[in-house]
């Protein structure tokens, strides 16, 4: 079977995948809020060892239908190497409905419009891009290498090539200090390129990033408590206002409380289902079993 190297991730939506590593760690690797590929340093997997293990898992898993390639950075490959990749996936698994990657909004725009298209038409079908946040000042302070302007530039530019885009926001990012300017933010942006999924995680900062995250923000931080988080959480939906679909998810396991549901005909359902969370604290998910 595969031989992982070690931390694996892939979105909670791809649990039952089979991941592919293209690549090893993140190219980029300076987002305060994360330490996924802290202990690995970015390389591009060889196309020998990529083709072999297709084939080996081919025999495998030969009904495999969703493909995950992983690690962090797939779309920072050459957009040939990628639709290299795909097309002998699809070559090797009868069954596949679908192949996604993570995508940084820096990968997306630095492909042309073409090279977008060529990769979708070869069977990359959806991507997952984390927002976090709408909000320039914050987005700064936790060096995400892109501002409001360019994640939703880079969103729209993989929808008009066809892609299926999920995109991830954090609550509490930008701390009780800029509670407000992070969700006003966050929405403005979620309005301005209304991705298909949207899912909402709460801030946990593992112990290994807590120090580099409170020296790079640049000010006290103040973390919000669970209160906060649901008002942050009501507020964001409050001001998410689309006329296209979007699925929207608070689940994750970072979160105290979980609301789901699709803009824009749920919108009024999940306010209600806050104001009703609000008055019974009870069902609110216990601290020790929450994890980002």
């Amino acid at each position: 079977m595969l031989n992982y190297d070690a931390p694996l991730y892939r979105p909670p939506s791809e649990a039952r995948s089979l991941i592919f590593q293209v690549t090893l760690g993140c190219s980029f690797n300076e987002c305060s809020f994360c330490d996924m590929y802290r202990t690995k340093e970015y390389s591009e997997r060889p196309w020998d060892e990529v083709k072999s293990e297709i084939e080996m898992m081919a025999k495998y898993m030969p009904n495999t239908r969703r493909v995950f390639l992983a690690d962090g950075d797939a779309l920072n490959l050459d957009a040939n190497y990628i639709v290299k990749i795909v097309k002998y996936i699809k070559e090797k698994f009868l069954y596949i409905e679908r192949i996604s990657c993570y995508a940084m909004p820096m990968n997306i725009l630095k492909k042309t419009p073409e090279e977008l298209k060529m990769m979708h038409d070869a069977g990359l079908d959806m991507l997952y891009l984390g927002i976090e946040s709408g909000s320039d000042v914050i987005l700064k302070k936790v060096t995400k290498g892109a501002i409001g302007k360019t994640i939703v530039k880079s969103v729209n530019k993989a929808r008009d090539a066809g892609y299926v885009m999920s995109c991830m926001i954090i609550l509490g990012l930008g701390g009780r200090t800029h509670s407000k300017e992070h969700i006003s933010g966050t929405a403005e942006v979620i309005n301005a390129c209304s991705p298909d999924y949207v899912g909402a995680l709460t801030l946990y900062l593992e112990n290994g990033i807590k120090q580099e995250f409170l020296d790079k923000f640049g000010e006290p931080f103040i973390r919000i408590n669970d209160d906060e988080a649901l008002d942050e959480l009501e507020d964001l939906v409050s001001q998410i206002d689309t006329k296209e679909e979007i699925i929207f998810r608070a689940n994750h396991g970072s979160n105290a409380y979980t609301i789901k549901g699709t803009f824009p005909q749920d919108k009024e359902e999940m306010l209600d289902k806050i104001k009703w969370m609000k008055q019974h604290p009870e069902i609110m998910r216990p601290q020790g079993l929450r994890g980002f």
